[in-house]
């Protein structure tokens, strides 16, 4: 795993190396620049101040003749002549250019600076090599402190990248110590404003773990609860078959065992379904599907039901109606509310299910499903509540889990639709449920269908 310290700590040394070599180097170059600056100006100043002079010492006496300076100066006259030269070992020529110039002397460069008066010309030379190794010197020198400079400036990197980086080390010790269980936000306070929205991330993230975890337990729980009650059943079920009898207890008996196994499987299997259509659970792959014959289909299977409490169940469709989505979760939706509006009517009553698209806001046709039913409906202040899971209310005879209406909202949401719950003009509750996706109508016209 490469370490973001290491990252932060070699591009800070990349730019500190690369900023010491672009200054060095532009130290470097004036430095030189200025010292050979300097030295043009002190090979003119030297021949204009022997210009003022007027008169110089004899040749014998040679008082520039100092070699350390590293100047030679020479004098002519109008004619050619050698008036005087501070070493006259060096070959020079005879002849002089006005001003700056650069000259060879046999195997060695001479700068020279030259000036003429009415009966003379003075010319002061220097050799290119001492200006250079001395010009070299003093750019050194300008250098040097810089290179001494630059294991502190690295040390100064290294405690930078540490110092920066404590936030983040500090966060991540917090989250490392933490268990399973603790799942309380981190301090936000005091982090840069850098690191501080990935800290108000992981608070996000630690919110939403919280509320699945209070999910979960609540759901362990109550389910746990609710399966009690059929268990318990069974077992005095079972129970009372070996006391049972040959004959007609016997059967009694074998029967109710049957229901109640029948209930329990079924409490089991809504539960499994209500888990699948977590918010937090897998995402479900997703189909194109007629919706139309997927509605058809669940009514139809729930004609028995129908025909034993004689309920009329009506089916008003558009025709087919695609759209994509999880058929066996949409069939379970279908069949939690047409199964819930059968239960809850009375005798011979009526229940309409209506299926047809109408316009979203976005311009396209989204699908609707609607089921009315005829029996005592919910009252507005319980509407919301009847969402929860196992919520069944009181006073209530219709037998059931409580888990229905919690399906359909779950697989609701799995779809990007909407549940709403009215009264029905049939004077039950009416269901409505909003697809958000949208869907392609192939048929305008409506259709009509009763369960037997």
């Amino acid at each position: 795993m490469r370490s973001l310290r290491a990252r932060l700590l070699l591009a800070l040394l990349f730019l500190l190396a690369c900023a010491a070599v672009v200054m060095g180097s532009l130290a470097y170059r004036n430095t030189l620049e200025q010292a050979e600056a300097l030295f043009d100006y002190q090979l003119r100043q030297m021949a204009l101040s022997l210009r003022d002079q007027g008169e110089v010492a004899a040749p014998g006496e040679q008082l520039l003749s100092d070699e350390r300076l590293d100047f030679v100066i020479q004098i002519w006259s109008r004619d050619g002549r050698v008036i005087y030269a501070s070493q006259a070992h060096e070959m020079l020529p005879n002849r002089a250019q006005l001003g700056y110039a650069d000259i060879r002397a046999g195997s060695q460069l001479w700068r020279t600076y030259s000036v003429a008066t009415p009966g003379r010309v003075i010319q002061v030379a220097q050799p290119e090599a001492v200006r250079r190794r001395m010009a070299t010197d003093s750019a050194l020198r300008s250098v040097t402190p810089l290179l001494l400079l630059a294991p502190l400036l690295a040390l100064a990197a290294w405690w930078l990248a540490i110092i920066t980086l404590r936030p983040l080390q500090r966060m991540a010790t917090e989250v490392h110590a933490r268990d399973a269980a603790s799942l309380q936000p981190i301090p936000l306070a005091g982090l840069p404003g850098e690191i501080a929205p990935l800290a108000q991330a992981l608070n996000d993230l630690l919110d939403r773990l919280a509320t699945a975890w209070q999910a979960q337990r609540s759901f362990v729980a109550d389910a746990a609860h609710e399966l009690r009650s059929p268990l318990t059943a069974l077992k005095l079920q079972l129970h009372l078959l070996r006391q049972a009898h040959q004959g007609p207890q016997r059967e009694a008996a074998l029967d109710d065992l049957a229901q109640g196994i029948e209930r329990a499987s079924r409490l089991v299997e809504q539960l499994l379904l209500l888990a699948r259509n977590e918010p937090d659970a897998p995402a479900q792959a997703m189909q194109a599907l007629d919706l139309d014959e997927l509605v058809r289909r669940e009514v139809a299977s729930l004609a028995p039901m129908a025909r034993v409490k004689r309920t009329d169940v009506e089916l008003l469709s558009s025709g087919p109606l695609e759209m994509l989505g999880h058929a066996p979760s949409l069939a379970s939706l279908v069949r939690n509310l047409v199964e819930n509006a059968i239960q809850h009517s009375p005798a011979a009553a009526r229940v309409q299910v209506q299926l047809g698209s109408v316009a979203a806001p976005d311009g396209t046709m989204a699908p609707t499903l609607v089921v009315e039913d005829s029996g005592p409906g919910i009252p507005a202040q319980e509407r919301e509540r009847a969402f929860d899971r196992f919520y069944r209310r009181a006073g209530t005879d219709v037998p059931g889990s409580g888990l229905g209406l919690a399906i359909v909202r779950a697989v609701a949401e799995r779809h990007q639709a909407r549940v709403d719950l009215d009264a029905s003009a049939l004077g039950g509750l009416r269901v409505t449920v909003r697809f958000g996706g949208p869907t392609a109508a192939h048929s305008a016209s409506d259709s009509s269908s009763a369960a037997p």
